[in-house]
């Protein structure tokens, strides 16, 4: 992930023109999942806003998780799009190690390890704790968030990479199993999350992609964007991001066409096999017209139609 430090003054609204959804709503200690837009209503990207409050400095802090892949991309828009001079946009820790632990148990192995209550901090909240003895010279920092990627409990750290080392090694000590981006795709499939570049992207909308509620067209601010998704909102879209479930054992991975009545109406953005519901799973653009539940489709794999059918999202939610 990349992550981007915004300071200065009235930073909210210089972001509020960037994003659909009200910044306004959250304070220190708060977060939100939004994304950056184009004028066209199509995703730069989607991240978290984070807002730390102000600083020792007497500044605005605002930090922002975005995708690695785009961040350069993000930070020539931000810097473009952002022209007050009482604010700066820089990497933040851009040699820092960013490690997030998924789980029922994440918290108590967290907290043991640290030796810091978390169980308080709500769900998108977030803090920095400094001088913890258990940190690797006494005096590191390290920022925590309740957020994730899974659709499970969890929590994501961001600290030097000698105390995310210590860290690490301790977690592993403690019986917590490691696992890679692999684990984690299956997991927000799972959970009906989107992957930048594969489920959203520059030629697709929050609308489409179900991510309307992140549009919050109620309010009185302008952003980027806002025209274009203002006419959706009034017109509808021609395409609606779905779940699909394949019947059988073919897994249906991205860019495999999906078809309805013999027809080729969209392609697979995201898909795999569902450790915990033992079937395949996917994400897929189809016509608005046909995008609902129980609708019957094909999925083309290796050249041999699949039937499939298209179901509530997520596919899993875990109840906390």
């Amino acid at each position: 992930m990349g992550v981007v430090q915004v300071k200065g003054k009235n930073i909210k609204s210089s972001l509020q023109n960037l994003v659909p959804s009200d910044v306004f709503r959250i304070g220190p200690g708060e977060a939100c999942y939004t994304v950056f837009l184009k004028e066209n209503g199509g995703i730069q990207d989607d991240l978290i806003i984070y807002d730390q409050g102000i600083l020792d400095t007497n500044e605005e802090s605002i930090l922002l998780v975005i995708n690695a892949a785009r961040k350069e991309s993000d930070i020539e828009w931000l810097n473009s799009n952002v022209s007050t001079k009482e604010i700066t946009i820089s990497e933040f820790m851009p040699h820092g190690a960013l490690i997030a632990i998924q789980g029922p148990q994440s918290i108590r192995a967290f907290e043991e390890i640290l030796q810091e209550s978390l169980s308080d901090l709500p769900r998108f909240g977030h803090k920095t704790i400094i001088s913890n003895p258990n940190l690797i010279n006494g005096k590191d920092s390290i920022f925590i968030a309740r957020t994730g990627y899974t659709g499970e409990e969890g929590f994501e750290f961001l600290s030097s990479p000698e105390t995310a080392q210590s860290i690490w090694k301790n977690l592993i000590a403690s019986g917590v199993t490691p696992c890679g981006l692999g684990a984690r795709d299956t997991l927000r499939l799972e959970a009906s999350m989107h992957l930048y570049g594969n489920d959203i992207d520059l030629d697709t909308t929050p609308f489409e992609a179900g991510l309307g509620w992140l549009v919050h067209l109620e309010m009185p601010h302008d952003f980027i964007g806002r025209k274009a998704l203002e006419k959706q909102a009034e017109n509808g879209t021609g395409k609606k991001l779905v779940g699909i479930k394949v019947q059988g054992k073919g897994i249906a991975r991205k860019g495999y066409p999906v078809l309805y009545n013999n027809e080729t109406v969209g392609q697979v953005t995201s898909g795999t096999w569902s450790p915990t519901l033992k079937e395949p799973i996917a994400l897929a653009y189809v016509p608005s017209k046909i995008a609902k539940t129980n609708t019957k489709l094909e999925v083309e794999i290796r050249g041999k139609k699949h039937p499939a059918i298209i179901v509530k999202r997520p596919f899993y939610r875990k109840g906390f």
